[in-house]
């Protein structure tokens, strides 16, 4: 006979600092799936939670209750090694793009989930649907038939895989509790446990553009993610990596699109191929495919050849024209001096505002608006030079995003370059 608890005494005790054990848990998550348990009840316990935290017994009951609510999938047939990877999310952070064809390229088969973007961050759907044509919507079958001919597939999450997560994601992002290093952590690894793939590589980003703000912060999810993983019997890692400036210079979908193709084609921003390669070679190593450098594989344009059948494969057409917005506005250098910084959360915001993002998960995106940088940090510049374009459909935007970044280039003594990797955590 199952236990059943009263959600008021296990609010008032996790709001307490009380420890919840492993029957408690279980009972909860499957009582908020199944509807016993209210919405309000669960925010109050996921407020509990933000303040008093779960220790690594109670997160690891939590994210194992969180994979039991829905299916598991399976990649066992294979012929090559499944690796994938996840991003804590970011600012222009279209790494998924050329990452997924190039690992596949190196001989692994990259089943790579994605997500639609919601507020400042953008989503890999919502990039790759800029493409006409392209779907997101694949059965299981199709997603292994693609992996097994293609070698990469970037598709949408199926419904039955961890239904407590999407129903306690969309309770946390209108509760103010999206910030919850326990809560991030069981929702990101309830949804790659339950995918079913033999290893994962995180990219756990830090700075004003994460959600993740300090380093100190960062780590600790980081660790939580990799232990999470690695008791579950997924060979994990996790980079640890800057988010204070843009990664590359197009903030939005289909520009973002177009920036990938340039990585893709031997060229593109220097931070983007960077941070494409160190993740490439952990997913590589993870795969057990050592004696591969994926920057040798990039080079020879092989990973391009795996885009376009990937694109190709999921119905889109890789050689039609991206879409070109309608309106467009330049944001112009006040003073002279070199770029010292540019704000993530800043331009991420202005992109949003634009089109390119959305304030409710049903709300459309638009697939040309966005911010498109004219500098990095490190360049001189003179006054009326244009710092960034604004571009959008809907030109009565145009003014809020500007105030956005009234304050995001900022311009004086010279620049100290960082690199885009702080460190390897790994169990």
């Amino acid at each position: 006979m199952t236990t059943t608890y009263s959600v008021l005494d296990l609010i008032r005790a996790k709001r307490g600092g009380q420890t919840l054990d492993s029957d408690q848990i279980r009972w909860l998550i499957r009582a908020y799936t199944d509807g016993v348990v209210a919405d309000e009840q669960m925010s109050a316990m996921a407020m509990a939670v933000f303040f008093q935290g779960l220790d690594d017994e109670e997160l690891s009951t939590w994210t194992t209750a969180m994979i039991e609510s829905g299916e598991r999938m399976s990649f066992k047939g294979l012929s090559r090694p499944t690796v994938d990877k996840h991003s804590t999310g970011g600012v222009g952070d279209k790494i998924t793009l050329p990452l997924a064809p190039l690992v596949a390229a190196c001989g692994a088969a990259v089943p790579q989930l994605s997500g639609r973007g919601l507020g400042h961050t953008g989503g890999t759907l919502d990039k790759m649907e800029a493409i006409p044509g392209w779907r997101a919507d694949l059965s299981h079958d199709e997603m292994v038939a693609q992996l097994d001919t293609v070698g990469a597939v970037i598709c949408a999450a199926g419904p039955g895989l961890a239904p407590a997560d999407k129903k306690l994601y969309a309770l946390r992002d209108v509760t103010g509790t999206v910030e919850s290093i326990p809560l991030i952590a069981s929702s990101i690894m309830s949804k790659k446990i339950a995918e079913g793939t033999d290893s994962l590589v995180l990219d756990v980003k830090t700075g004003s553009g994460a959600f993740m703000k300090t380093e100190e912060d960062a780590r600790e999810l980081a660790r939580r993610l990799v232990g999470l993983g690695e008791s579950a019997g997924v060979r994990t890692t996790a980079l640890l990596t800057r988010m204070d400036v843009p990664l590359g210079y197009a903030c939005g979908n289909g520009i973002e699109v177009a920036e990938s193709l340039e990585v893709l084609s031997g060229g593109g921003p220097a931070d983007v191929v960077d941070l494409t390669v160190a993740l490439a070679r952990q997913m590589v190593k993870a795969a057990g495919l050592d004696g591969t450098d994926p920057a040798d594989v990039l080079a020879s344009g092989k990973a391009m050849d795996v885009w376009r059948d990937m694109v190709r494969a999921q119905g889109g057409d890789p050689d039609a024209p991206l879409p070109v917005a309608h309106h467009s506005q330049d944001v112009i250098a006040s003073e002279a001096g070199v770029v010292t910084g540019i704000d993530a959360m800043s331009v991420g915001l202005a992109a949003w505002r634009l089109g390119a993002g959305r304030a409710r998960k049903e709300d459309p995106v638009q697939a040309a608006a966005g911010v498109m940088l004219r500098v990095r940090p490190g360049d001189r510049v003179v006054a009326g030079q244009p710092l960034a374009t604004l571009l959008t459909d809907t030109a009565d935007t145009i003014s809020r995003a500007e105030d956005d970044l009234t304050d995001a280039f900022t311009v004086g003594r010279p620049f100290q370059p960082r690199t885009i990797v702080v460190d390897t955590i790994t169990a």
